[in-house]
């Protein structure tokens, strides 16, 4: 970015809650039904049609307005925002304005360097969501309003983020939240979270705000980062041309890297808004709040930094593990079910976590999949770390293991696999390796040290992986020194 020049940002997020009926009726909120099916007279706007809201929508926004520090308004209304679209069949939005249920909160974002930066949230309203239009196929455009009703929460930060990569933390922070919360999948693809950005530019210094353009159709933490680097670029090269920025709302097109017009911004008396009549105010009594509040689980950014001070793991190693929930219910799980915990122990479990039972999983955030009880990864840490088996046995184990669901130590024990620590039969093994191979025994004499652990692995093939790999290190490097000293004596 230009040097003379800072950007302001800020982001509307839009999340879409994962009840199973719309937000006024009864239809199902089901993702990938066939078109116009997950339909009614309320959702479509019929005549007559009342619509009644749904008491787990207002629970859902109570969760995530706790969890990001808001203010919680006790009392709040819904209101009509009125514009024409194709898929907006009622010719209005049932959404919130001047009283929306959660304002004046706050999250706090893990930056590339490690350091918090704090990130203000004005408000968060619940709405309903319009329907689709479908563009992209060689015909007239096609609405389907399946998605017409379907509760939405609305995320609108403060212009607090002053780079595309502070605004790819702070999404990534908001769909980590709504994630554990259990509100949202937070799936980008198939629009369930979805983002806008506000964003303008002034010079270092300056106090006044610049004019913003809003970005829409930022449906990937990439193309969010991309849009945002390309439309600060954007305006300061109008800015430094003489130019003014229109304010205007734009699209992000991600085949040809740039965003381009849309329509003129509209502002907050364009759509129009009154209280809606047909639904009472939204009352949520203290005790209510409380329920709720007491039922929030730890949250992502806490529970990293608890595991980083109480199981001694890198800042990496949390971080991957507390990305999702049921990983990291699974991470501490496997711990309390070690028979003797330790810092070294906590951090075998991490690896085959990261390297083992993460490769193997489609959906981590769901806890069905995992596919080893976490008393059988337990049990095989243990195997390996007080050395009955060795690593190469270890990831055997574990193959079979979540094949067959017997534990690890049922397996080593009926086949036999516990690792051979006898040092004269690995001699043996050691003498035939080197005597099989003495262009690598010359290498080795010659300097090139790393033809060591060819040598290890020849012998741990012939053991079939039963030699304890340290012992085998030791003896090829005591019987190549013995050689080497007997060939210069």
């Amino acid at each position: 970015m230009h040097p003379e020049y800072e950007a302001i940002i800020g982001l509307e997020v839009h999340a879409q809650l994962k009840t199973r009926t719309k937000a006024f009726c009864g239809c199902s909120t089901e993702f990938g039904a066939p078109p116009n099916t997950n339909t009614c007279p309320v959702c479509l706007g019929h005549p007559g049609a009342l619509p009644v809201l749904n008491r787990q929508v207002v629970e859902f926004t109570l969760r995530i307005g706790l969890a990001t520090n808001c203010r919680i308004r006790l009392r709040s209304l819904f209101a009509r925002k009125n514009y024409f679209y194709p898929d907006l069949p009622k010719g209005y939005q049932i959404s919130q304005y001047e009283e929306p249920i959660c304002t004046d909160g706050w999250i706090d974002i893990e930056l590339d360097d490690g350091s918090l930066k704090r990130v203000g949230i004005a408000r968060i309203h619940m709405e309903e969501d319009a329907g689709k239009s479908i563009h992209d196929l060689d015909v007239d455009t096609l609405v389907d309003l399946n998605r017409c009703g379907v509760p939405l929460i609305e995320i609108v930060s403060k212009p607090d983020l002053r780079s595309p990569r502070e605004a790819y933390h702070y999404m990534r922070q908001i769909r980590r939240l709504v994630r554990y919360l259990g509100i949202c999948d937070g799936n980008l693809e198939e629009g369930s979270l979805r983002c806008d950005a506000n964003v303008s530019v002034r010079r270092r210094g300056e106090e006044r705000l610049g004019t913003k353009t809003e970005v829409k159709n930022l449906n990937s933490f990439r193309n969010l980062e991309r849009a945002l680097e390309y439309e600060i670029q954007r305006q300061i090269a109008v800015l430094e041309a003489g130019g003014q920025i229109q304010p205007e709302t734009r699209l992000w097109d991600a085949v040809r890297q740039e965003t381009r017009p849309m329509r003129t911004k509209e502002q907050a008396h364009d759509y129009r808004y009154f209280p809606e009549p047909d639904l009472v105010p939204v009352v949520v009594t203290q005790e209510w709040l409380e329920q709720v509040r007491a039922q929030l689980p730890e949250l992502p950014l806490q529970r990293k930094q608890r595991f980083m001070a109480q199981y001694g793991l890198p800042a990496y190693d949390a971080g991957v593990l507390c990305e999702e929930r049921a990983v990291a219910d699974y991470f501490e799980a496997c711990c309390a079910a070690l028979r003797q915990p330790s810092i070294e122990r906590y951090k075998l479990v991490s690896n085959w976590i990261m390297t083992e039972v993460l490769r193997l999983l489609e959906k981590p955030e769901e806890p069905s999949n995992i596919p080893l009880p976490a008393e059988h990864l337990a049990d095989l840490v243990e195997l390996y770390a007080e050395g009955t088996i060795s690593s190469r046995i270890a990831k055997d184990v574990f193959a079979e293991a979540v094949e067959t669901g017997k534990s690890p130590r049922t397996i080593v024990q009926e086949r036999n696999l516990v690792q051979v620590s006898d040092t004269a039969w690995l001699s043996q093994l050691v003498e035939s390796v080197l005597a099989e191979h003495p262009d690598a025994v010359a290498k080795y004499r010659g300097g090139r040290t790393n033809v060591l652990g060819f040598l290890v692995g020849q012998v741990l093939q012939r053991s079939q992986g039963r030699a304890n790999p340290k012992l085998v290190t030791q003896l090829l490097q005591e019987r190549l020194q013995k050689q080497e000293s007997s060939t210069l004596g």
